[in-house]
């Protein structure tokens, strides 16, 4: 037993979190360590489906207890919700499930306003508040949710914050914030999440020296990294298995395993390159099949083929152990499939992937094929073993492909649907 990690490998949306409400069966502790409620993991547990922004995803397991880690920006209303909503629906969501780091830096109403109002620029920002709170934490104007608790303190770092913001939005047309409505709505904030906001670090701490298993999630994927994805088409917030460290406040000795997630092909929500996006019909089948609408967002993502070099990048940046392959049954009923082995651009053909822009918009896909499988019918597939031979020669293709072992594989929406190769929590 050890301490797990789940990484998403492509833009995001790989489905980490029906993999880490699966994984969490087993673990002591889920902790969330980047991001904030620009992310969107969606769990469909009996038929009815969840979606969270901020509450880690192991929420679902009654015997862990989860915790928004300091690296994760917050925007205090939207967690208020999601814990009301998950009390409405019968969990029980007291301080003893969930911790809120001390450090964690607040999403404040301006941020939320300057995003939305700097968005002409078509980055694909979600308009949440998440880069504008993350330049904030940088240059030491943030407020973190400890402030919440003081209200001289928050008193004091409004007046020294607001005054610029405002010119800022005044700049951008926008209309002028209040600081007398932030504070009080803050304060309120402050009051409702007193008994969950603690010292993360020291409790991650307590829990590795006790031997417990944690569970560490991610949000986005490593392709949307601030340094090592498709600069400027990224997040605001490292997203690779190193952030982890930073984001939680646990040493680089605290993680046994890194599990991948991949889905069968390939997605990307917003502007960026793209090198196997489908412009077809087969695009569409797959945006049909795989539900691909954003979670946050609710826009539609662009689809195309299995990237098999930027997989292979990931693996390699974020040392990954082996890989969860998710939506497999999204490419039923396709005849031919394919998976992108290199690119080229002229003559000169690249089996490895650049965090360049400018390079992935003129590389050209070079693929190779293989044959549907048809349809995989959920009641009868239990086993690797039982999935179509297609389907097989389609999985050991990629793990050949990217030189890594797939070990769990996810052929449905529900947590049922999913083909569990080894325990992921044995050494």
């Amino acid at each position: 037993m050890g301490n797990i990690a789940i990484i998403g490998t492509q833009w995001g949306d790989e489905g980490k979190g029906k993999i880490v409400d699966i994984l969490s069966e087993q673990a002591d502790i889920v902790a969330r360590f980047q991001g904030g409620n620009n992310a969107g993991h969606t769990l469909v547990i009996n038929n009815k489906k969840t979606i969270l922004h901020l509450i880690p995803s192991g929420i679902f397991n009654d015997n862990a207890t989860c915790i928004i880690g300091n690296g994760v920006v917050i925007d205090p209303r939207i967690l208020i919700q999601e814990i009301t909503t998950l009390n409405e629906n019968g969990l029980k969501i007291g301080p003893n499930r969930l911790k809120i780091s001390c450090n964690a830096h607040v999403i404040m109403p301006y941020h939320i306003s300057l995003d939305l109002l700097r968005e002409i620029k078509k980055i694909g920002t979600t308009g949440r508040g998440i880069g504008p709170a993350y330049e904030d934490k940088i240059s030491r104007k943030g407020i973190r949710m400890s402030d919440l608790l003081e209200e001289d303190i928050l008193t004091n770092k409004l007046d020294e914050v607001l005054p610029e913001k405002n010119l800022l939005i005044k700049y951008y047309n926008g209309e002028e914030l209040k600081k007398d409505e932030i504070l009080r709505n803050y304060l309120n904030y402050g009051k409702i999440l007193k008994d969950f906001i603690s010292d993360t670090h020291h409790l991650l701490i307590e829990a590795k020296e006790d031997g417990k298993n944690i569970l560490f999630e991610g949000a986005q994927g490593i392709l949307l990294d601030v340094d090592h994805g498709t600069y400027p088409y990224v997040t605001s917030s490292n997203t690779v298995a190193g952030n982890i460290f930073s984001g939680s406040g646990v040493g680089y000795k605290s993680i046994s395993k890194i599990i991948g997630i991949t889905k069968a092909y390939t997605t990307r929500v917003g502007s960026g390159p793209f090198p196997t996006e489908l412009f077809d019909s087969v695009g569409s089948t797959i945006r049909e099949q795989g539900g691909e609408f954003g979670s946050t967002t609710g826009r539609p993502r662009r689809c195309g083929w299995l990237d098999a070099v930027a997989l292979k990048y990931a693996v390699k940046l974020n040392d990954i152990d082996s890989i969860s392959l998710t939506k497999l049954d999204v490419l039923n009923g396709i005849e031919e499939i394919k998976i992108c082995t290199s690119y080229k651009i002229n003559e000169n053909e690249f089996d490895y992937f650049q965090n360049n822009c400018y390079f992935l918009e003129k590389v050209k896909p070079i693929y190779k094929t293989f044959k549907g499988w048809g349809v995989i019918d959920k009641k009868k597939v239990k086993t690797f073993n039982q999935l179509p031979t297609e389907a097989k020669d389609y999985i050991k293709a990629i793990e050949d492909i990217i030189e890594t072992k797939i070990s769990i594989i996810s052929i449905g929406a529900d947590r049922e649907d999913t083909i569990i190769l080894e325990n992921i929590w044995e050494d």
